[in-house]
């Protein structure tokens, strides 16, 4: 049996004392009209001269809404309550759309692993987007969208909801190579199950974790080691290596989130093995040990689009500097979005 100590016990007397009195002093404001409401709602946004987030389409209001302050969705959506959603993203980058179609079909296979129907065909879901965008005006951000089960109740399952629900939002951002290499940890937060990790789902709690424990320790972020003892990913990028015989590999996909931009570096590398700069391009299992003895190593991310990893818990990635073929990659990967092909760029109709 534990037992508090006198000390202990005064204080949380004074503790609740204290939260009793302050009620009486907490006066709940209650709207009286939507007039009301609504002009609250403008308070936040009214001293900030550029919003940053331009646009956002709903399929609850049935069209494109311009004012931030509208920007909301219901509670009662089952993606907010219960985590029953999926969502993706896109990169715009000089008035263009990179790979957004190689996201909205793995936005489409988490929707299918999560159990969640399309309240739209896809042709629709693109156009959504696609017109998103040019309304919002913005040649550069990042575009996310997601895909719940839908408002309707409180319950667990949503068998009652009236339909599915679409959301998609334009960020402004920059969007630029990362040049600088940055710290990493390995993560002692338990990474998701296979099923969960290949489906692009809300659930991201273990991610977050695991970049609150690698910035507790000066890091940018994190890599997980899956139960077997090999490398997985990192809390929302992929990880690539270059081992000291100049071999690029991916950690294999099946038991992790399919990267659409580490699958595009997959079919972009091979130039450099045409030049005779890498030997090799390949997806392998690799321990630890493996992975922290390699010349190089980089997250793989939409919105990085690479970032070199120059140090790895506390142990310098060879010589501690960023490599000269990460950022050849880099180069390949930044010159394919800016000035691409049409079949990963799409033009956006402003």
């Amino acid at each position: 049996m534990a037992y508090c100590n006198p000390s202990s016990d005064q204080k949380l007397d004074e503790m609740a004392s204290m939260e009793v009195g302050s009620d009486k002093d907490v006066k709940v404001h209650v709207f009286s009209s939507l007039s009301e409401l609504i002009e609250k709602l403008h308070e936040k946004w009214s001293p900030v001269k550029k919003k940053p987030y331009p646009a956002m389409y709903s399929s609850v209001f049935g069209g494109i809404i311009l004012d931030p302050a509208m920007m909301v969705i219901p509670i009662d959506d089952h993606m907010v309550h219960r985590g029953h959603g999926v969502f993706d993203t896109a990169v715009i980058l000089d008035g263009y759309l990179y790979e957004l179609d190689a996201h909205l079909d793995r936005f489409l296979r988490s929707a299918s692993k999560a159990r969640i129907t399309l309240p739209f065909p896809r042709s629709t879901l693109r156009s959504i987007l696609v017109q998103l965008t040019a309304a919002s005006q913005c040649k550069e951000g990042t575009l996310r969208y997601w895909l719940s089960a839908g408002p309707g109740n409180f319950l667990l399952s949503p068998a009652k909801c009236p339909t599915s629900a679409f959301y998609a939002v334009v960020i402004a951002d920059v969007v630029s190579q990362c040049k600088n290499g940055v710290k990493v940890i390995t993560s002692t937060i338990p990474m998701k199950a296979p099923q969960f990790a290949t489906m692009k789902n809300v659930n991201y709690l273990p991610n977050v974790l695991s970049i609150m424990e690698a910035e507790d320790k000066g890091a940018y972020a994190s890599v997980w080691v899956d139960d077997d003892g090999f490398i997985a990913e990192g809390p929302n990028v992929n990880v690539a290596f270059i081992t000291n015989d100049k071999e690029l590999i991916f950690p294999s996909f099946d038991r992790i989130l399919s990267g659409c931009t580490a699958k595009r570096l997959l079919e972009l590398a091979p130039k450099l093995v045409k030049q005779g700069r890498l030997k090799s391009v390949k997806t392998a299992n690799l321990t630890v040990m493996e992975a922290k003895g390699a010349a190089e190593i980089m997250y793989i991310g939409s919105t990085l689009p690479i970032l070199p990893i120059i140090m790895w818990d506390e142990q310098p990635i060879g010589d501690g500097k960023v490599g000269e073929l990460t950022m050849a990659l880099s180069d390949l990967l930044w010159h394919d979005m800016v000035a691409g092909p049409n079949t990963h760029r799409i033009c956006v109709p402003y």
